[in-house]
């Protein structure tokens, strides 16, 4: 860890939430993280200020850093324009709480149509456009300053996590205040966030030492996730040791690698933590046994970015690939289906980026899926099971460029204990796939719908099973003889298909019969084969499930030999 340069004074400052908010402009960079806190964090904040109600005392929320930018007139007032390094998350959610108790205060009140006004001006400048909150960095769909000016929540417009992130945060602010009107009036509220909450603020108009900032800061145990750190300090090791004449070039390249990042993660923030490992990972010098944790990760590339521009950027643009790999991954609902195996997922992202051409990748990939799901989903393997194998097969594949075939022979010595004769005795392998297999049950009738579409020559579905795979497997499995019935053979293989979830709740605790139309136009080729069965039968009993697992062994035993 570096020291601050003694020469820099921070001057920081203990601001209640009123004056942080005044005079200032904050604007989320694109390089930066999207908005990320969840119900837990939210949740934390509103007991915060019920916790300041009860005792009346001052609460200390956090600390924010920011990189004073500009001043700006906007009508008579002066503003100054900073980028929120650190304190976006916290920020981002009072100016959403704001914009909920503005929405709720009474016009009719003469109080609380002042406190509107001032809240409203607040949120929104005199030029009726200025936000004192922007979040430039991937918000195209408008969801936040939609709401922030309007108080309209566009859930259609809402195309990725963060932007669900915003809604959800809305939703609970929205809540929380109506929960406190029942009980006491707004102005209470206000005035509890506006003087009673405070904050550290760090305004550095020095962007060499912002970062350097952040991340001595960070370095005392705050809830900082460990990819914001490491760009923290790749940002501060370019301005530290790039020569000024090649840093701004170097800077506007990092930035753009960051804004990838987190471009990517804005979709599914949960994977930055994966993909940060996995690079990590990939950087070690001897063959690896297990996968890096995420401080060991950071150390790892930010020793190996050291101190030339080259290496330094080098790290930038591994991270990218790697994320924007582990985002590949799981946007491919087959592939993320197959298992939630962390390091039998290392090796399918290695494959990706070795960028082979696409008959190659397909091959692998497809060689990757049969062992990983005979091992864990068919097998029942654990997570602790085969992660040398799989964890030193991923570094070869990265490090060493090992060939497509080299590849093909170590998973095939992977899964050589797990052959599926062995796995699959017989059809009383099948007698129970509901309870706690509903994730590879869900996988293994997607896998047979592929299987009947191709022999009958039709497309698959996708449109039916894009609502299956958006949902709780459990909600989309549908038991053809209801669960209510009690059979011995409720929860075989024979007896369970897939219906999306709002049509597979409908049906509830319906006969055979009487659900078999709404199978035959489900769309669903497997499902639609229980449809015909009854139709053509006029009944649906134990000979029928025992006929139906019987060809879904059969076909698992074809497919992942």
């Amino acid at each position: 860890m570096q020291p601050l340069p003694t020469a820099v004074n921070l001057s920081p400052m203990h601001l209640k939430i009123s004056g942080l908010l005044t005079g200032r402009l904050f604007r989320i960079p694109e390089y930066q993280r999207a908005y990320a806190w969840g119900t837990r964090q939210r949740s934390d904040l509103f007991a915060d200020i019920l916790g300041v109600k009860e005792t009346g005392r001052e609460h200390f929320m956090a600390t924010v850093v920011a990189l004073g930018r500009e001043r700006r007139l906007i009508g008579a007032d002066e503003f100054t324009t900073v980028e929120v390094v650190d304190g976006q998350q916290r920020i981002t959610t009072l100016v959403i709480l704001l914009k909920a108790i503005e929405k709720a205060l009474d016009l009719e009140d003469r109080t609380e149509a002042k406190i509107k006004r001032e809240i409203q001006e607040l949120l929104v400048k005199d030029d009726a456009h200025s936000l004192v909150l922007l979040q430039t960095n991937h918000d195209t769909s408008n969801v936040f300053p939609a709401y922030i000016r309007d108080g309209d929540l566009k859930i259609d417009q809402a195309h990725t996590a963060a932007d669900m992130n915003v809604i959800d945060a809305a939703t609970e602010c929205e809540a929380f205040v109506a929960h406190w009107k029942t009980h006491s009036p707004l102005v209470e509220l206000v005035a509890i966030i506006r003087n009673q909450l405070s904050l550290i603020y760090h305004e550095i108009p020095d962007e060499a030492t912002v970062y350097r900032v952040f991340e001595v800061l960070n370095s005392r145990g705050l809830d900082v996730k460990w990819i914001d750190k490491l760009k923290s300090q790749l940002m501060a090791s370019l301005f530290e040791y790039v020569e000024q004449g090649t840093r701004k070039e170097a800077v506007l390249e990092m930035q753009g690698y960051w804004r990838d990042i987190y471009r990517t993660l804005g979709r599914r923030g949960d994977l930055g933590d994966e993909a940060l490992r996995f690079t990590g990972t990939f950087y070690m010098s001897a063959e690896p046994r297990r996968i890096l944790g995420q401080e060991d990760a950071v150390v790892a590339l930010v020793a190996s970015a050291g101190r030339k521009i080259a290496t330094i950027a080098k790290v930038g643009s591994d991270l990218r690939a790697v994320v924007q790999a582990v985002g590949k991954l799981n946007s491919n609902a087959r592939l993320r289906a197959v298992t939630k195996v962390v390091h039998a997922r290392f090796v399918a992202t290695a494959i990706m980026l070795r960028e082979f051409d696409t008959a190659t990748e397909e091959k692998l990939l497809n060689a990757w899926e049969r062992v990983t799901f005979r091992i864990f989903g068919l097998g029942g393997a654990d997570a602790r099971h085969k992660v040398g194998e799989y964890v030193r097969l991923a570094y070869r594949i990265y490090s060493k460029e090992i060939s497509a075939d080299d590849i093909l022979e170590v998973l095939r010595s992977i899964g050589v204990d797990y052959e599926i004769d062995t796995l699959i005795t017989g059809p009383e392998y099948w007698e129970n796939c509901y309870e706690g297999w509903t994730e590879e049950l869900r996988y293994l009738l997607y896998r047979y719908d592929e299987h009947l579409a191709e022999v009958a020559g039709q497309p698959l579905s996708v449109t039916q099973w894009n609502k299956i795979w958006l949902d709780e497997p459990s909600r989309s499995i549908e038991h053809i003889t209801p669960q209510s019935d009690a059979q011995s053979y409720t929860h075989e293989v024979g007896n369970l298909t897939m219906l999306p979830p709002r049509i597979n709740s409908s049906l509830q605790a319906d006969p055979p019969a009487s659900k078999a139309e709404t199978y035959l136009t489900s769309g669903l080729l497997g499902t639609m084969e229980v449809g015909l069965s009854i139709r053509r039968n006029g009944v649906w009993d134990e000979k029928a499930v025992r006929e139906r697992t019987r060809r879904i062994h059969n076909f698992a035993l074809q497919e992942w030999k």
